[in-house]
């Protein structure tokens, strides 16, 4: 990926659930709520330097974030998010 977040931002990409109602019908994505849930792409520098904020969110790591945070883009035919530090809620572990 080439996507560099600059300052406190974070890339995340969106986990998409799919989501069957009980009758067995699949509900595509414009049909239900966008998630909530992603996993970290990519960091800021700013968030490496910082002591208290380094050590609580990496690459990798699934996350919930605000439900109206952050731009959406598209890099590659993939979607991301760009969002502030501040935005992700919690890790999920």
């Amino acid at each position: 990926m080439s996507i560099k977040p600059l300052g406190d931002r974070v890339v995340i990409k969106k986990i998409e659930n799919e989501e069957k109602t009980k009758s067995g019908i699949v509900l595509p994505s414009t049909a239900k709520e966008q998630p909530q849930m992603a996993e970290v792409v990519a960091i800021g520098s700013e968030i490496d330097k910082d002591e208290k904020k380094k050590d609580q969110l990496k690459v990798g790591d699934k996350v919930i974030f605000s439900k109206y945070a952050g731009t959406e883009i598209k890099e590659d035919g993939k979607e991301y998010t760009i969002l502030k530090f501040s935005d992700v809620l919690a890790v999920v572990e």
